[in-house]
């Protein structure tokens, strides 16, 4: 745990009983501070009372008392209207921040000088967290690692000058987090993307800009238009990355090779399951940048690289029969996302649906040619096959286990070199599965059973 003592002896707000919420309380509670916090679901409620947690409706609070809401990130703050208690809050005139900015202040107190890695970006942010932790740590380092990607952000150890924390940020922590200043920061790439949370692309870019604004070195995929014009206008230290653009005066990638400013090769990415595909060669070129800017060896690097497992549900190869390979890419729940599992295999046994997300799978029409057939499951059925019509062969198969049989049987008489069976769904999973984890966990279920 990191205690929070700049805080202490003041009492705060906290909104939100989730796991980083709870976090924090415990956090703020051993600094020093008097916290009253509050949900509105009896279910988070009763579990933080369990953990000892006094829970205090802050709708009859004395705000005038308070000296900030701590509010959790999944809580609107802006859009598409501000929680009650960002009103209360703005009524009293506190402050409202998260959980990561309670730890950039603990940071700038005790240890301004320890290394911080902070990564954002539509998409790639938790698999480029988790590669540079491994690399980190494949070197000897003290890593602390967590934030979106899973352990909260207060429940790591302190900062400290030899002990680096790789932390990986959404955009609702970004707008918490009015101090951030990172020793190095990450932009991966800007999309459209929960803009029923801020309101406009714009907003939601320029909350991600602010990232890097602080940072002591900036890190930026130069890819997409947005994140180019973020480094454009930076004026600090900058590497700039680039895959699908070779003018970039940075990092690049040819054919899987990540070359430095002179076009020596630094790393060879092809062959390695776990980063396979343009997106994960980008991820993989800021990951060995991240790592030389920490003084960590090529050498080092390389075959930490070569090690890196992977995380479950991106791209996760859980299993193969024969030249068949199974691959759970349940992570992807919208079309920009499936579209770099698609890029990455040819011959390829799809299996997508859920709860639709708008926009569909037409996007992804260049990409059919890859689809040697496709499986339907979930709500989105009808639409989904209503835009492969004419174009992919499917069939509807309404639940995963029979689209995984059918994909098993189909890619198993396949001639094709290495068919794919791909679980990439461009969906939601709620309309059959509690998360997208719980559809990937039953989908390597159901590959265990058949290999």
């Amino acid at each position: 745990m990191t205690p929070v003592t700049t805080f202490s002896g003041r009492k705060v707000a906290l909104f939100g009983l989730g796991g980083s919420g709870l976090a924090t309380v415990h956090a703020l509670c051993a600094g020093g501070a008097d916290v009253l916090a509050w949900d509105d679901s009896p279910e988070s409620q009763a579990r933080a009372r369990e953990q000892g947690v006094t829970v205090s409706d802050l709708r009859s609070a004395d705000w005038s008392g308070l000296s900030a809401l701590i509010l959790a990130p999944g809580v609107p703050l802006t859009h598409p209207v501000p929680h009650w208690t960002v009103d209360l809050a703005k009524s009293a005139g506190i402050e409202i921040i998260g959980d990561v900015e309670l730890f950039c202040r603990e940071r700038a107190r005790i240890a301004p000088d320890a290394p911080f890695v902070a990564i954002t970006g539509t998409n790639g942010k938790s698999t480029t967290t988790a590669l540079i932790a491994h690399i980190l740590r494949e070197a000897g380092r003290d890593v602390q690692m967590g934030g979106n990607i899973g352990t909260a952000i207060l429940s790591l150890a302190p900062p400290a000058d030899d002990r680096v924390h790789v932390i990986e940020l959404s955009s609702f922590q970004i707008d918490l987090t009015p101090s951030l200043a990172p020793s190095i920061g990450v932009l991966l790439n800007i999309t459209p993307d929960h803009l029923d949370r801020h309101g406009t692309m714009e907003n939601y870019a320029a909350i991600k800009e602010r990232l890097i604004v602080g940072s002591s070195l900036a890190v930026v995929g130069v890819d997409d238009l947005p994140s180019r014009a973020v480094a454009d206008r930076h004026s600090g230290p900058l590497v700039r990355v680039g895959v699908a653009r070779q003018d970039v005066d940075g990092l690049t990638v040819r054919d899987a090779s990540v070359r430095g400013r002179s076009g020596e090769i630094i790393a060879d990415v092809s062959g390695i399951g776990s980063l396979r595909g343009a997106h994960n060669w980008q991820n993989a070129a800021v990951a060995i940048a991240v790592a030389q800017a920490l003084a960590v060896a090529d050498g080092q690097i390389d075959a930490a690289l070569h090690s890196f497992p992977g995380l479950p549900h991106r791209m996760e190869e859980v299993g193969r029969r024969g030249r068949v390979l199974f691959v759970n890419d349940s992570k992807a729940t919208n079309a920009d996302s499936t579209e770099k599992a698609l890029t990455a295999f040819h011959d390829v046994h799809w299996i997508l649906g859920g709860k639709p997300k708008e926009g569909g799978i037409e996007m992804l029409e260049p990409l059919f040619g890859r689809v040697a057939h496709a499986y339907l499951i979930g709500a989105a059925s009808d639409a989904f096959a209503a835009t492969l019509e004419g174009r992919v062969a499917y069939t509807r198969c309404v639940t995963l286990e029979v689209a995984t049989r059918r994909a098993a049987e189909a890619a198993g008489l396949s001639e094709a070199p290495e068919p794919v069976v791909l679980l990439s769904p461009a969906c939601a999973s709620y309309d059959q599965f509690r998360s997208f984890e719980d559809r990937g966990d039953q989908f390597r279920t159901l590959v265990h059973a058949l290999v």
